[in-house]
């Protein structure tokens, strides 16, 4: 290590000193070969162990203590014929559907669905009470699974029904099957992932303007998704994961990989071209770009683990497998983009796209001009941006929570079918049925359910209440209550309430019996109203954590308090956008969705807790180079104009990728993953485009030398993390030959 003394009467300043960062990026590019291998095992070691051992997806979205999840627990003790799965066979006539053809007919196929693996048996719709409908020609039938939840029945086998199902149509009689299992089965494939990889090399061709350059970010991405990928089924294995997270993960991964690299090779090619020698450029980026990233990736971590705020272990599976992707990139752009900067030396600008040039970092004609437009007018380029996120968030006003159904499909789906012929039969009730639960006093007692039926029938809003079913041992019964609205409506959520709290209770009064209302559409209810209640928890949890992280990162006190009031209207904006697209009108049609369409509690919070992480790293992209030039020159204006001009084209160009990445979602036929590209997509672009870039730079200007301002007190009590790097990197030494060099320091 060079000693600062011999430096004296050089003309020469003192190489500066490099953090723990830099020195991991020193060892990975000298030992370049060794860790590409490392982690090409790595991916091979991870696929094979997941291929080996992987867990099956599960997924609960119950409310844990709610009146649904505990009528949903005593029909799987009582009645487990009842408490698994089942696919809907819905049966429509021209004519009566008792007629003997139309019954030979359905009793032909129910023996052929009786075939496929899984089923266990169906019911007959001629002889169980209530599977006729009252106008003769509607009837149906449900198919019984031997699988607990709806990702376990084999697509395929499903496929099996359903060609089946379409064979035994005729003129005049029509049959279709629904249920979750149809669902899944009619979503398909579209390679979302292959999308957004593809739409990522495109900007990024745009950005560098060649091959190697742009190559290395996709190479990092790709190699990151091989092994977050394989982890999913690993984690499978200890907690419950569902399946839409792996894409959730995957579009993660990609995102934050992409953007992440991208950062670090500019500021390599920046350096390099400021004269530093290719080990001296890897040392610097990862002592710059690099400490900006770890910063931006933990607080997308924190941002995830407010999910485990939420009680829902859908959530907390989702939350891990995400982490999980972001650990994985984080862990590569510290080690493995090191090692293949290094095999690339200077040739980073190799294999030039014909008609462009590499261009450099210090700010575009166009960056230049904007910045220095915002240093003139802060308060109106920041009124502004203001008015455009007042005007995105007012749809958030008109939101309507709830679970969607088979009533919102695509036309033409099997599902879609179904739900329309059973609420043609039986209402719109009919897609949905309450089941309420009832443990008996004394076996056999029924004289308080029969009460219960009498005054059910006469409740307004229930179109239909089957008589009491008994389980074999007779300490158990079923009720099936049809209301006369859909699942998703209001007035079906307030008949649930009026249920729990009037009726029930009025009629098992005394009686030593106890009834639960359950049922899917009850389990909605309650999950949604759970989600809500604990949203608070998320936001504050997720805030404070996020502020002490940047109160930490960049000694003051008005940015992480910008930074979260910022964000939060931010994610105001893809509300409503997404509330906006889910009204069913034009902005709705042009995504796919025709009719008004209820938002799942629970994406809001999946949104929050992504897009506040996301957020925060274009903060911290943007803020880190401000700060570098604020510790430098100690001038506010001048650190924030040079440095949004410097930071805008990449901070852009990073977001453009992610948006590319979350908008391969929206073709999804699968609503749930349609919808979160949707709002990512949007959510994304204005956080970059109206927050970073005007909000951001205004209100630094407006707040001037006080954005920095710390109490002295709470300096010396934090930590030090210097975000900006350790040292000067603009200062260069000459080396053995003669290319500027830097020299790693013992530091403390």
């Amino acid at each position: 290590m060079a000693d600062p003394a011999s430096y004296r009467g050089t003309g020469l300043e003192p190489p500066p000193k490099v953090g723990v960062l830099g020195r991991i990026a020193d060892f990975s590019q000298r030992r370049r070969g060794l860790v590409v291998l490392v982690w090409l095992a790595a991916v091979a070691a991870t696929i094979g162990l997941s291929s080996a051992f992987a867990g099956d997806f599960k997924a609960d979205y119950t409310a844990r203590g709610s009146d649904s999840r505990t009528a949903q627990d005593l029909l799987g003790q009582r009645f487990p014929a009842l408490a698994g799965q089942g696919i809907d066979l819905a049966v429509h006539s021209d004519g009566p559907v008792t007629d003997p053809a139309v019954r030979a007919a359905v009793a032909d196929l129910l023996a052929q669905v009786r075939t496929v693996p899984h089923v266990t048996g169906t019911t007959d719709p001629f002889t169980s009470p209530g599977d006729v409908a009252a106008d003769g020609r509607t009837a149906r039938a449900t198919i019984r699974l031997d699988v607990s939840n709806p990702q376990d029945m084999p697509v395929a086998d499903t496929q099996r029904i359903m060609a089946l199902t379409e064979a035994a149509q005729r003129p005049g009689l029509t049959m279709a099957v629904g249920g979750q299992e149809v669902q899944n089965a009619e979503q398909g494939a579209i390679g979302s992932e292959g999308l957004g990889l593809a739409a990522a090399a495109l900007i990024l061709l745009l950005v560098f303007g060649s091959v190697v350059a742009a190559g290395l970010p996709i190479v990092v991405a790709v190699i990151g998704l091989g092994i977050s990928g394989a982890l999913v089924g690993l984690i499978a294995v200890v907690i419950d994961v569902p399946d839409w997270s792996t894409s959730l993960a995957a579009m993660m991964g990609i995102g934050v990989g992409i953007d992440y690299v991208l950062l670090m090779v500019t500021r390599y090619r920046e350096f390099l071209g400021r004269g530093l020698a290719p080990r001296s450029a890897i040392m610097a980026t990862a002592d710059t770009a690099g400490r900006a990233i770890l910063v931006a990736g933990s607080t997308v971590v924190i941002s995830l683990l407010g999910l485990f705020a939420m009680g829902l272990s859908a959530m907390r599976g989702a939350a891990v497998v995400t982490i999980a992707a972001v650990a994985v990139i984080m862990l590569a752009s510290a080690t493995l983009l090191p090692a293949l900067l290094g095999l690339v030396g200077r040739r980073i600008d190799r294999l030039r796209i014909p008609g462009m040039r590499p261009r450099g970092t210090d700010g575009s004609r166009l960056w230049w001009g904007w910045s220095r437009l915002v240093e003139r007018r802060p308060w109106a380029v920041g009124v502004a941006g203001l008015a455009v996120l007042a005007v995105l968030i007012l749809p958030v006003l008109g939101v309507r929570f709830g679970f969607p159904d088979a009533g919102n499909d695509r036309a033409g789906t099997s599902s879609r079918q179904t739900y329309d012929l059973l609420s043609q039969g039986f209402g719109p009730g009919g897609n949905g049925p309450l089941l309420l639960a009832a443990e008996l006093d004394r076996p056999g007692d029924t004289a308080a359910l029969v009460d219960l039926r009498g005054r059910l029938e006469r409740v307004p809003g229930v179109a239909a209440v089957s008589p009491p079913r008994l389980n074999p041992a007779k300490d158990a019964a079923v009720l099936m209550v049809v209301p006369t609205t859909s699942p998703q409506s209001v007035a079906t959520e307030d008949l649930v309430r009026t249920l729990r709290d009037d009726v029930v209770p009025a009629a098992t009064s005394g009686t030593g019996t106890r009834v639960y209302v359950g049922g899917a559409t009850a389990a909605a209810i309650d999950s949604t109203a759970d989600t809500v209640s604990r949203l608070p928890l998320l936001i504050g949890g997720v805030i404070a954590l996020s502020f002490l992280l940047l109160l930490t990162a960049f000694r003051s006190i008005a940015i992480p308090i910008k930074a979260a009031l910022l964000n939060l209207l931010s994610i105001g904006a893809a509300y409503g956008v997404v509330a906006l697209v889910l009204e069913g009108g034009w902005a709705g049609r042009l995504f796919g969705i025709d009719t008004p369409t209820p938002l799942p509690a629970f994406l809001p919070v999946l949104m929050f807790a992504i897009l506040f992480g996301l957020s925060m790293d274009y903060e911290v992209f943007l803020v880190s180079r401000i700060r570098e030039r604020w510790v430098r020159s100690a001038d506010s204006r001048t650190s924030v104009t040079s440095g949004l001009a410097a930071t805008a084209r990449v901070v852009v160009a990073a977001a453009a990728i992610m948006v590319a990445v979350f908008a391969a979602f929206i073709p999804s036929p699968d609503l749930i993953l349609k919808v979160v590209g949707i709002g990512m997509a949007s959510a994304i672009l204005v956080d970059v485009l109206v927050v970073r870039m005007m909000l951001v730079p205004a209100a630094m200007h407006i707040l001037g030398r006080v954005t920095w301002w710390m109490p002295a007190w709470l300096d010396r009590l934090l930590p030090r993390v210097r975000v900006e790097g350790r040292g000067d990197h603009d200062v260069l030494v000459a080396s053995e030959d003669g290319a500027p060099d830097l020299v790693l320091e013992p530091v403390g």
